[in-house]
């Protein structure tokens, strides 16, 4: 059954911190593997799972770093992981299933925002590549485990997919001009297409998927933003400081809605879905404000097309 895009009145917000969402779920026994899981949204997602109980697996592409951002949190495991490189996703894949744990929660958080064009593997797009196709590889490498432990596979977009759909004649940005935005929302909707789909595949399986926007929240996501972009954008002022208008959330109500979507019981039965703000969003309004959820972002058959396309790419698909 398909979930409709429509509140539910989760009784969280905006404001609403991920340490709240968690009260009075045990955890306990549960395996969450956090992509970005040491920095962040995600190290606050990390620090939320590990005191609800639950066991986290942090894959880090920068293993010292990450090392010393978790120290002091207990049920943590740190592994090593490049998302941008197939092969280290192979191999991080191999090296989890040889342990015969289920996984519970899969959280999709790493990403890379705006940053100028870069290429990796054979030539792809870094945004695309990071933020889809790496997290593509995985949950697909991953899924024996996944499908035995009968959780969620949560992909965290943003309100960033409101700047393009996806972009099929020119997936690589092959052609012509190169636009670090327009790269990051062509990312992030296929974030969204990715839980649309995988959905659709794996709940009879018992595996439900979501997406999200977490709000928008000043974290090292945005390293690759000069200052002085930041301030024409009205997210900080002249020293730095953020700036109230902008509407930022802390990082312990970004991770909220993430948080969310992995283990509220109000999702129990549902997937397939956008949320924001811990609830499951409205459909964007054509010329309205930058909320809600595009129509192309949650459309089942460019899921599907991304899926396909997606499979031809990474050379893999559990579902084949």
């Amino acid at each position: 059954m398909t979930t409709p895009q429509q509140p539910i009145a989760s009784g969280f917000g905006a404001e609403s911190t991920a340490a709240e969402v968690l009260r009075g779920i045990d955890l306990t026994g549960k395996l969450a593997v956090v992509t970005g899981g040491y920095s962040g949204l995600g190290l606050e997602t990390t620090r939320a799972l590990a005191a609800a109980g639950a066991h986290v697996v942090v894959p880090a592409r920068r293993p010292a770093a990450a090392q010393e951002a978790l120290a002091g949190i207990d049920g943590v495991e740190l592994e090593e992981l490049d998302l941008a490189d197939l092969g280290s996703v192979e191999k991080f894949a191999e090296r989890f299933l040889a342990t015969g744990r289920d996984i519970h929660l899969t959280i999709n958080s790493a990403a890379v925002m705006a940053c100028p064009e870069t290429r990796v593997g054979p030539g792809w797009e870094a945004q695309f590549a990071t933020n889809h196709l790496g997290h593509f590889a995985l949950v697909n490498r991953l899924w024996p485990a996944i499908e035995r432990g009968r959780g969620r596979v949560v992909a965290v977009s943003s309100t960033g997919h409101h700047m393009s759909a996806i972009r099929w004649d020119d997936l690589q940005f092959d052609q012509g001009h190169y636009d670090k935005w327009e790269a990051y929302g062509q990312a992030k909707t296929a974030n969204v297409l990715f839980a649309r789909h995988l959905d659709t595949l794996a709940r009879d399986r018992g595996v439900r998927a979501f997406a999200l926007h977490p709000g928008g929240i000043l974290t090292p996501l945005q390293r690759h933003l000069p200052q002085q972009e930041m301030i024409d954008r009205g997210w900080i002022d002249e020293d730095g400081n953020p700036l109230n208008p902008a509407g930022f959330k802390t990082p312990e109500q970004g991770a909220a809605t993430q948080v969310f979507a992995a283990t509220s019981p109000r999702l129990d039965g549902m997937g397939g879905v956008y949320l924001e703000d811990c609830d499951i969003a409205s459909p964007a309004v054509p010329g309205g404000p930058r909320t809600g959820v595009k129509d192309y972002a949650v459309d089942p058959e460019q899921a599907a097309r991304l899926w396909t396309v997606s499979a031809e790419l990474t050379g893999v698909d559990a579902f084949a």
